[in-house]
């Protein structure tokens, strides 16, 4: 059994598949950019998540979709302070930060965020630095490449073997660093192709050994929309399917949009794992 993850005053508990609600606060993002760019947009719809059963709240200020652009800090910050200064105040879950920005969580930690989400696993090393002053939980993504180059011909000989090992070794040099509470996550989509994604999902639980928390992110993602030709809005059925293998396969966490169709079917998976 994974022992607990304390974030601030909140205790994230295994027992059971964790739903991390996303919320991007972006013109770009490939699902939702421009939706949530309104603060009072944001946070009505994180609150409504909560409603419908989120346990994490996951808010990110810079598209990672392929291709997409940086952002700078300055704006970063811009679009984010204050959704997260809000949300701490106003719902009771933990708040993730998806940054790879060192001063961007920082900020963030500040206002009120539990945890960080950075999809180049602490690449940066003053976001080790800044995870370890807070005290702060940490998802650790792997990503081939940059969300600019990442989809342009992505080359495995063995994709989860080689995730793997450099998961092995980010979370090593993290625990070298002092910090303990560490979530893993494969980074499906951040330079994968389609089957890449396949078998990342089918052999998730050759994970399960590195005895830290697997998070998967699948929602609405373009794996999906190859296979069954749906458009971005029209993959809820593959999100549903794909994050129920996941969790057959030992994903404890599941990063999801549709958060009250998600929460349904994640507790009819969680009652034949557990059967």
């Amino acid at each position: 059994m994974l022992k607990d993850i304390k974030c601030g005053k909140f205790n994230l508990k295994f027992h059971k598949t964790l739903l991390m609600g996303i919320i991007n606060v972006t013109p770009d993002s490939f699902s939702d950019g421009g939706l949530f760019i309104n603060a009072d947009k944001a946070v009505e719809h994180a609150k409504q998540m909560v409603i419908d059963g989120a346990e994490i709240i996951d808010v990110g200020g810079e598209s990672t979709r392929p291709g997409s652009n940086f952002v700078s800090e300055k704006e970063e910050l811009k679009r984010l302070k204050p959704v997260i200064k809000r949300l701490a105040s106003e719902v009771e879950v933990p708040i993730s930060i998806d940054t790879y920005k060192p001063e961007v969580a920082k900020e963030c930690l500040n206002l009120g965020a539990h945890l960080v989400n950075d999809i180049t696993a602490l690449a940066n090393t003053e976001m080790i630095n800044v995870v370890k002053k807070y005290s702060a939980p940490v998802v650790i993504m792997h990503m081939k490449g940059t969300p600019k180059s990442m989809q342009q011909n992505p080359v495995y000989a063995d994709v989860v073997k080689e995730i793997k090992e450099f998961l092995n070794y980010r979370v090593a040099e993290a625990r070298k660093a002092g910090i303990k509470d560490i979530i893993i996550d494969p980074g499906i989509g951040f330079g994968k192709t389609t089957e890449h994604n396949l078998q990342i999902l089918k052999r998730l639980s050759e994970f399960k050994d590195m005895q830290c928390p697997v998070l998967v992110g699948v929602s609405r993602k373009s794996f999906i929309g190859n296979i069954s030709g749906m458009a971005v809005g029209e993959r809820l059925e593959g999100t549903i399917a794909s994050i129920s293998i996941a969790i057959m396969n030992g994903a404890n966490i599941v990063r999801v949009h549709d958060i009250k169709e998600c929460k349904r079917a994640v507790q009819i998976a969680d009652a034949i794992r557990c059967a």
